[in-house]
């Protein structure tokens, strides 16, 4: 049984005051042709505990009406966000940023029918499909040129989900995050953000680009969305024993990526035990960029593209024969040597190979961690989300996605879309048996 959700309202918003024009560059990070994509999320905020009113400030005004005020009053901080995508003379490896004004596109709409009805969408797939609650397309405009669209969708319990798309050219995970923040800071009647933005991609590092071939064009695969929970038990025994073992302590996204990228190694069951298969994750660089050296405290406010892919890459028959706190080890030494290789790519020593120009392949196993970007911690006056949805998948990449169960459930919720049909019931078992 589906559940009809009406779009009420679609326009533009606007900064709320005057803001800069003319043309922004991107730093070398940001113009990365793969990050030009959309990146889809839900962000669910269930009614009103019993005996509170319609919010705990906004008891009058509706969800739609608060964000859409102080959506234009972000933009004034945030004006590139208002602007839009523009290609240069090689296309989006020249693209840049047009501070025009014209807004970001919001879309205001109704559901008939309550949260709890539409299972408070904490399985998938949804009662209402994720695309009735995501903006559809402003007119006459090509989605990926336009940094942002929104669409806040009002629930008859008085719980809503805010929907958004926004271009990864613009800003990483981070990055973002912290500008929803900045529009809950100013719902809820804060005279600023807490956090003042800086564009200052000169920060990023620009060194010559490697003479390397880019990938071949990558091979698409019918992925199958598969959602497991990691209980907080489960991941509390996983870190003792790394603790036991090795007197180091480990997190709780060490844990989660090293039972996936080992339940996926199995359930691809490869004749050869010394093929090759590879975890990458993408690991926040803010605390190495450059500046007046101050380090973390020159990029406080950077919403850019910021990150390093973080590769690991071992024979599956090791992966799939190690303990967990194994492969713990292998990911905490992937990181330990975050430093050192980005300083490499900084100063051009890198003559090989780009690392930013990914290679997909079904050995390969890509993991987001969305646990920490900001979103979770978002209060537009209603209070902080019962669950942020990501939907950052590609027919080409076989990717989990790090997440946290619907509140109050504790521990790791692993959102994926990395195995073909033939492989999923064994992906399922190895990913349940964790649980055991």
């Amino acid at each position: 049984m589906g559940f009809a959700v009406e779009r009420t309202s679609r326009s533009y918003v606007r900064p709320s005051a005057p803001t800069p024009s003319g043309s922004l560059e991107l730093s070398v990070v940001d113009r990365v042709v793969g990050l030009r994509h959309l990146v889809r999320s839900l962000h669910v905020f269930g009614p009103p505990a019993a005996g509170e009113d319609g919010g705990q400030l906004h008891s009058s005004r509706p969800p739609r009406v608060v964000i859409r005020e102080a959506l234009g009053k972000a933009l004034v901080d945030y004006y590139p966000m208002a602007g839009r995508l523009v290609d240069g003379p090689g296309g989006p490896s020249g693209a840049r940023v047009e501070c025009t004004g014209e807004g970001a596109w919001f879309v205001e709409a109704a559901a008939r029918c309550s949260l709890e009805d539409a299972g408070r969408l904490e399985q998938y797939p949804f009662v209402i499909p994720e695309d009735d609650l995501l903006p559809d397309a402003a007119p006459g405009v090509e989605p990926l040129d336009l940094p942002l669209m929104v669409q806040v969708t009002e629930f008859t319990c008085g719980g809503f989900v805010l929907g958004l798309i926004s271009c990864h050219t613009m800003a990483d995970g981070l990055g973002a995050g912290q500008f929803v923040n900045a529009i809950g800071d100013y719902a809820r009647g804060l005279p600023k953000p807490r956090v003042t933005p800086i564009w200052a991609r000169d920060l990023v590092p620009n060194p010559p680009k490697p003479l390397s071939r880019p990938p071949p064009f990558p091979r698409m695969f019918q992925f199958l969305h598969f959602t497991v929970d990691l209980s907080f038990d489960s991941i509390a025994k996983a870190k003792s024993e790394f603790l036991q073992t090795t007197g180091q302590r480990c997190s709780t996204f060490d844990v989660a990526i090293a039972k996936t990228w080992q339940a996926r190694t199995r359930s691809l069951r490869l004749a050869d035990p010394s093929a090759r298969v590879t975890l990458c994750f993408f690991a926040s660089t803010r605390h190495l960029m450059r500046g007046g050296g101050g380090g973390a405290a020159d990029a406080a406010g950077f919403y850019g593209n910021c990150f390093y892919p973080v590769t690991v890459s071992a024979e599956s028959g090791r992966v799939e024969g190690a303990d967990v706190a194994g492969l713990v080890g292998m990911i905490r030494d992937a990181k330990a040597r975050l430093a050192a290789e980005y300083a490499r790519w900084a100063a051009g020593e890198l003559v090989e190979k780009d690392p930013y120009e990914l290679s997909f392949t079904y050995e390969s196993l890509f993991v987001s961690d969305w646990t920490r970007l900001g979103f979770l911690e978002a209060d537009y006056g209603w209070g902080t989300p019962s669950q942020v949805i990501p939907f950052a998948y590609h027919p080409f990449m076989p990717i989990a996605i790090i997440g946290a169960p619907p509140a109050p459930k504790a521990g790791a919720r692993i959102m994926t879309r990395c195995v073909e049909e033939e492989d999923l019931p064994a992906f399922k078992e190895e990913m349940k048996a964790f649980e055991k």
